[in-house]
């Protein structure tokens, strides 16, 4: 596979991020499945895995470790801290002590010495970012981590938490249908040089097809958290819907899949990009990977932006309670 700059590290252009193995989508696969997937992943030449200690409150870096542990040398690990479950409940907290807390704890999850990308998962506006990744930058002296990230932050927050210690990479959402980066922390992070992780790269799935009818959306399962997002719900799901059999004719006309035209779309913005889609199928697994090897005519790119965009696109991709947890420019 095509392979792109993270921070120090060379990986495959595109990466898995492993959330909805243990996480936020509704009920996860079996143990097995997860296991055949993360197998496969590797052996497709998947060299970027992306997990955190929220992600079943710690069970999705146990599966990584359990699983890649014993192909530790093959791959770049990267996890978060910042924000964990505790008692039953998402909470944000970046006070130092519990940062390396964290990180403790997922170093033995993850059965690893060292994790390679090590991101601040949120932005605890209650204590200061240079707190925040000083201790990280302690994490790096120490030799347990070997960069620092930070995901969901605003621009002045990356140059500022840069200033401490040179930040890797940046982890946000941006796809087709969120524009969010390109409002100010794309070009930050190209002038401070650095790599940009881009997830929900299929906008949740919207953008592979997975919610195609009204009916799908109200089918989610409780837990699903998309239940939770405007975009996937009354009345801006009606608007959104609407935009989808274009982009699929587009797709059929290009000669690939929805999904692999809006990874293509992406990895086409810059070659600092790194999407990292998450999946719990294998043959969605190996779509989505195929997508690195694609090189569509400017032409077709260029439609899609114009099909699905902050013009086209309906409602915020968070509800109120959510946004104001996270830093991003709006």
């Amino acid at each position: 596979m095509q392979q792109r700059k993270l921070g120090p590290f060379e990986v495959s252009a595109i990466g898995l991020g492993c959330m909805n193995l243990s996480h936020a989508y509704g009920t996860p696969p079996s143990a097995q499945d997860s296991e055949t997937l993360l197998l496969r992943a590797l052996e497709l030449g998947v060299t970027h895995f992306d997990t955190a200690a929220l992600y079943g409150f710690g069970a999705n870096e146990t599966l990584v470790g359990q699983v890649l542990a014993k192909h530790r040398s093959r791959f770049t690990l990267a996890s978060k801290c910042g924000m964990t479950g505790v008692d039953g409940r998402r909470v944000i907290d970046g006070r130092p002590a519990t940062l390396k807390r964290t990180c403790e704890d997922a170093l033995k999850r993850l059965q690893t010495e060292v994790i390679d990308l090590y991101y601040l998962h949120r932005w605890d506006k209650q204590v200061p970012i240079e707190d925040s990744v000083g201790a990280l930058a302690e994490l790096v002296s120490e030799g347990k981590i070997r960069a620092i990230g930070l995901s969901e932050v605003s621009a002045d927050t990356l140059r500022r938490a840069h200033a401490v210690h040179p930040i890797a990479a940046l982890q946000t959402e941006y796809s087709l249908w969120t524009r969010n980066p390109e409002i100010a922390v794309l070009d930050a992070c190209r002038a401070l040089g650095v790599s940009f992780v881009a997830f929900s790269p299929l906008g949740r799935g919207f953008l592979a097809d997975a919610i195609q009818t009204a009916a799908d959306a109200e089918a989610l399962e409780p837990r699903d958290i998309r239940r939770g997002m405007p975009r996937f719900q009354a009345p801006d799901l009606a608007d959104n819907l609407a935009l989808l059999p274009a982009f699929r004719d587009l797709a059929r006309e290009a000669g690939c899949t929805p999904a692999q035209l809006a990874l293509a779309w992406l990895l086409a913005q810059g070659e600092d990009i790194l999407p990292i889609p998450g999946t719990t199928s294998i043959a969605h697994l190996a779509e989505n990977l195929s997508a690195a090897a694609l090189r569509l005519p400017a032409e077709v790119l260029a439609r899609a932006h114009a099909l699905i965009n902050p013009a086209t696109v309906r409602g915020p991709r968070y509800n109120a309670a959510t946004q104001a947890e996270i830093d991003t420019e709006e």
